[in-house]
């Protein structure tokens, strides 16, 4: 009985052994696939929508992320990463992971470009949440400066005014009338170097509406975002308070 258990053992052994082999093969020609992303389109989403908490991006009827991105959240996580689709016509579906949220479901379509980067933004509020889909042009400076443009995307009914970008350490706006949902070009910025930036109302440079302290590192891509409730005195502005954020693209 003994002689025919260990025969027993050593055959099942012997068999996940040979599963083993085969599923370690599968994953190195799967990895091996997934590092080529010369023919591949790659995204980033930044989430600005005031007070959304549960959101899942959708790719072809495909769910994207396990953790969904509140407000303030960026998919993927973790800084300079995108996630990658197959250029061509795609179908994106952003929607709230409870089925009894009050956020409205969003269905579109991209045409995305081999080899290109874009950003997609959630913007305005949980109840009225709306997308925007931009080129994210991404060219590693081949000096040692870093890269960063600025987005409007802080929320008051309406539509809320212009903004202009201060920099104390060059001492002139950076960026100027930046209309809501505008998103700008990228400009060059130095490296290494601690900068403070101003927003303000346009037109409007007494009236100091958020700083932030920078530091971009070299050969980098920044988007700034300006997000939040505008209005001070707005319901529930203390939890979602007009702010500029950090997002680095690349």
């Amino acid at each position: 009985m003994t002689k025919k258990i260990n025969k027993s053992l050593l055959l099942a052994f012997s068999l996940t052994v040979v599963m083993l082999s085969a599923c370690e093969k599968d994953i190195k020609d799967t990895q091996q696939m997934t590092n080529d992303f010369s023919n591949l389109t790659q995204v980033q989403f930044i989430n600005a929508a005031v007070a959304s908490t549960r959101n899942s991006i959708f790719v072809d009827a495909v769910p994207l992320n396990f953790a969904t991105i509140a407000y303030g959240g960026q998919f993927p996580a973790s800084p300079n990463s995108n996630f990658m689709v197959q250029p061509g016509l795609r179908n994106f579906q952003i929607r709230d992971t409870l089925a009894t949220s009050l956020q409205p479901r969003l269905t579109f379509a991209e045409n995305m470009q081999v080899n290109s980067y874009y950003t997609i933004f959630l913007y305005d509020t949980v109840t009225a949440a709306k997308q925007i889909t931009v080129n994210t042009p991404i060219v590693v400076p081949d000096d040692t400066t870093a890269r960063v443009r600025f987005a409007h995307f802080a929320y008051l009914p309406g539509g809320a005014p212009a903004i202009d970008i201060y920099s104390v350490k060059r001492g002139a706006n950076v960026a100027t009338n930046v209309g809501y949902t505008q998103v700008t070009q990228f400009i060059p910025y130095a490296s290494a170097l601690s900068d403070t930036l101003i927003v303000r109302q346009n037109g409007t440079p007494s009236l100091a509406l958020d700083t932030l302290a920078l530091n971009p590192t070299r050969k980098r891509s920044y988007t700034l975002v300006f997000r939040g409730r505008y209005r001070t005195n707005e319901a529930n502005a203390a939890a979602n308070p007009r702010v500029l954020s950090s997002y680095v693209n690349y």
